[in-house]
């Protein structure tokens, strides 16, 4: 029988630790291609190039077993010609990251690395999502390393409801806090307060740098937010169909 075929991709670039970590970690589940930006491809979510014509090339980073293609355009992008014109069958599995920084929250809409895993749901690929909360290049991503092979394992051998994909952020290491587990939960509700800080470039052109502050408004104990402060690794089942179900009978009263 053949091994599971995994697709590994992320947004940090096909060369950040992150996704090197994750590939080492997934040649022990199955064959690995990797298809990933050739460069950073960070808040890009769910953006495709239409615009621009796209570049895939083979390339080679260190001795690993798996084949890789780094490409011009956005984590998306890379699913989607994995998929299309790389790949001669579906993947077992689409994982994306370790991406450098967080994606918890309100985060996973801006995200490359969730939008990579949502877009493999949406091809039918059981796909998960991971982050660690260190934004560090030299970031310490050991200590999450037996959770994601928890995850995996579980995904390759149970698979996933239809349409859903994993959203999983690890807490950073301390040396007095240690991981004490995975805590299944929901998005909180939470959002950043956004500033623009206006600037003079030497020509004396007005530009603008965005900053901000995270502010979590939800005070529920099953949240992301919750979970990661309290040194669990979150794990947010996340889906494609963003209907407000909710909503529809309240407009058809109006309509």
């Amino acid at each position: 029988m053949k091994k599971p075929l995994i697709l590994v991709v992320n947004d940090d670039g096909i060369s950040a630790p992150g996704i090197r970590k994750l590939i080492s970690i997934m040649h022990d589940f199955g064959e690995v291609v990797v298809v990933a930006p050739e460069g950073p491809q960070s808040g890009m979510g769910h953006a495709i190039t239409i615009n621009a014509t796209l570049r895939c090339d083979k390339v080679t980073i260190d001795d690993g077993e798996q084949t890789e293609y780094a490409v011009s355009g956005t984590p998306v992008d890379c699913v989607k010609l994995a998929v299309n014109q790389i790949l001669d069958r579906k993947p077992n599995l689409c994982v994306s990251g370790i991406n450098h920084g967080s994606n918890s929250s309100i985060n996973v809409i801006y995200s490359g690395t969730m939008s990579a895993a949502v877009e493999g749901a949406l091809e039918g690929i059981p796909s998960i999502g991971f982050s660690l909360l260190d934004f560090s290049h030299d970031a310490d991503f050991s200590e999450g390393e037996k959770y994601i092979r928890k995850i995996t394992q579980s995904v390759l051998e149970y698979g996933l409801p239809e349409g859903v994909c994993l959203n999983v952020n690890i807490p950073k290491t301390k040396e007095n806090k240690k991981i004490k587990g995975i805590k299944v939960c929901r998005q909180a509700k939470a959002n950043w307060e956004e500033e623009f800080d206006e600037r003079k470039d030497p020509n004396g052109r007005t530009y603008y740098w965005l900053t901000g502050k995270f502010v979590n408004y939800d005070k529920g104990d099953d949240t992301d937010e919750r979970a990661l402060e309290n040194h669990f690794v979150s794990l947010v089942p996340v889906q494609y169909d963003i209907t407000a179900h909710h909503a529809i009978s309240i407009l058809n009263n109006r309509f």
